[in-house]
């Protein structure tokens, strides 16, 4: 019997779309439709899952589940005994904890003696533990934001992405304890054979990451100038340099880092490089 991965991601919302999108740039095909729980790859020995995302940490350490994509967040309040494999950069978001907008807050010291509503109680009683300072902790599991206005809590703690659900309530972000984005775990007890596939799915999701975060670049430079211009782009291993018809000039191949885009620009043009290009790459293998 062919061995399979099985893969677990959220059933719906923003990380469930994220974590699709993914998969399908790593070249895994699957149908992921209406109330299924559970899809075949069509072209990967892998089985997708799409169940809650709160309940994914327990299914991997328990092994029902060999990988998942969930929200450091969740990772961290779950607190399971599961491997963060690694960092996936998308569907980032805060916990944080807000107050009553029209309170004057004057730092951590406000919540000594507090209640504070939460959907994080592991997550909330640890950052105050860390701080010295005693809160009562309400565990709520959903619509946190309203327990100040119904005198349920002073205070409340919770997921943030823009704020705006906060304000809507009356209530204003006023620190934050985490930073988040999706990780992918797994299982600590993984076989040889499912760690092989998991290799294998890393080795894709690294070429894609590595992708999105670099552009292919073209320009046109003076001869004179090619060691500098070369010094600025030096690319993967070295430029590729082709001779134009132009005489004393040459098109130069490279690729750069998104971050160092414009500053890069800049130092270019002032070594004389033109026709400059900048084209997106698909995947990266280096």
């Amino acid at each position: 019997m062919e061995t399979k991965i099985k893969i677990a991601i959220q059933k719906s919302g923003r990380l469930y779309e994220d974590s699709v999108a993914l998969l399908k740039e790593c070249g895994i095909r699957f149908s992921a439709y209406g109330s299924r729980l559970k899809a075949e790859a069509r072209n990967f020995p892998a089985e997708i899952l799409f169940l809650r995302v709160s309940d994914i940490p327990a299914y991997v350490e328990d092994g029902i589940v060999d990988i998942g994509i969930i929200g450091e967040n969740v990772h961290i309040e779950k607190n399971k005994a599961i491997n963060v494999i690694d960092y996936l950069g998308f569907s980032k978001c805060r916990v944080s904890l807000a107050v009553k907008r029209e309170l004057e807050y004057e730092g951590l010291s406000y919540f000594e003696g507090k209640r504070v509503a939460t959907s994080y109680p592991h997550t909330l009683k640890t950052f105050f533990a860390e701080k010295n300072i005693n809160v009562d902790v309400h565990l709520i599991s959903g619509s946190v934001e309203i327990a100040p206005s119904i005198g349920l809590a002073d205070a409340v703690c919770d997921i943030v992405s823009t704020g705006s659900t906060l304000l809507s309530n009356g209530l204003k972000e006023v620190e934050t304890i985490l930073k988040s984005q999706a990780v992918l775990v797994a299982n600590q007890g993984l076989s040889a054979e499912k760690q092989a596939l998991l290799d294998k799915l890393m080795f894709r999701i690294k070429a894609y990451k590595k992708a999105k975060n670099t552009k292919y670049i073209l320009l046109n430079a003076p001869n004179d100038k090619l060691d500098d211009i070369v010094g600025i782009i030096p690319g993967m291993k070295s430029p590729t340099i082709l001779p134009l018809a132009k005489e004393g000039w040459s098109s130069v191949h490279s690729v750069i880092d998104e971050d160092d885009f414009w500053n890069i620009i800049d130092q270019l043009q002032e070594k004389g490089a033109g026709g400059i290009l900048i084209v997106p790459i698909e995947k990266m293998i280096v």
